[in-house]
């Protein structure tokens, strides 16, 4: 039977309910994978108010132009870029104002490049090529709380005075050491030992998912629980806002489509032009004047 060892991050430990992995029928896998995925969702809620927090504070500075940046490697690289991505036709969020860092660049993403993690000081230069101010804000993604390229980006951003947050699945780790504010889901060791892209990676990414949603929420970018910010760059995304105009504004169809039509699919803008009857141009300074909220226009 293998103790835990406290030298080494948790996510880093065998698990005691796994010792027999290999000896497990299928079924026996499943559910025990499945228990134990069943223990993330409460270690994100146990870190809520810090994720709150995170929020907040990244609002204030998007506020004044400020940009978020992920900064990961392996794994919790991927999920950065992941979550950033997903970002821009949900939200049609400005081009440059969520940035995702991976280690060893967008190869990274399809092909493993685990060496270049170890590198603190490509983790600043990275980070360096979008010349940071302190209204920027950098959110660090390393499971372990320990890697290099990461905590290298992370105190380049410190000295800059941007606003730094860490993501780690440990507690008393460097990571911690080097940010303003850490949000440390500990969701335990992983059935296959250290395979942080199991329980560690759902962790990252429900707290990802979080950040970003409620962020972007804030900055006006849905009405009531409806995207009315997404990017209509195809047929499916046109007719999402299609729908979404008509459940908003209760119009028939064709007076939706000719209206949509007018504003080239741009939902906020269409709603506005009809329930304000206003042509694009007006309509464009209404939301630019309550800074691109929906409901202080229409109410």
């Amino acid at each position: 039977m293998s103790k835990e060892n406290r030298d080494i991050p948790t996510t880093e430990n065998r698990n005691p309910h796994s010792l027999n992995l290999d000896q497990m029928e299928t079924r026996e896998i499943v559910d025990l994978i499945n228990r134990e995925n069943s223990r993330v969702p409460s270690a994100v809620a146990g870190e809520a108010e810090k994720i709150a927090r995170a929020v907040d504070l990244i609002y204030e500075r998007m506020l004044r132009e400020g940009r978020l940046f992920y900064v990961g490697a392996g794994t919790s690289g991927r999920l950065g870029v992941l979550d950033a991505v997903e970002c821009i036709p949900t939200f049609n969020i400005e081009e440059g104002r969520l940035v995702a860092i991976i280690a060893g660049g967008p190869e990274a993403m399809f092909v493993s490049q685990e060496n270049v993690e170890d590198n603190r000081e490509l983790g600043k230069s990275e980070l360096e090529k979008y010349a940071l101010t302190e209204v920027d804000s950098v959110l660090g993604i390393a499971a372990s709380g320990r890697t290099p390229f990461v905590l290298g980006a992370l105190e380049y951003a410190r000295e800059i005075g941007s606003l730094t947050i860490g993501l780690a699945c440990n507690k008393g780790v460097p990571i911690e050491e080097e940010v303003e504010l850490a949000i440390t889901p500990l969701v335990g060791p992983e059935v296959l030992t250290g395979s942080t892209r199991m329980k560690a990676g759902t962790a990252q990414k429900l707290v990802l998912n979080t950040i970003s949603t409620t962020l972007m929420v804030r900055l006006g970018k849905a009405y009531s629980n409806l995207m009315v910010d997404l990017k209509p760059s195809n047929e499916k995304l046109r007719e999402r806002a299609f729908r979404i105009f008509i459940e908003i504004t209760g119009t028939e169809e064709q007076k939706a489509r000719e209206t949509l039509e007018k504003a080239d699919y741009h939902l906020k803008e269409a709603i506005v032009m009809l329930e304000k009857d206003v042509d694009s141009t007006e309509a464009k300074r209404l939301l630019a004047e309550k800074k691109g909220i929906l409901r202080e226009v229409i109410g």
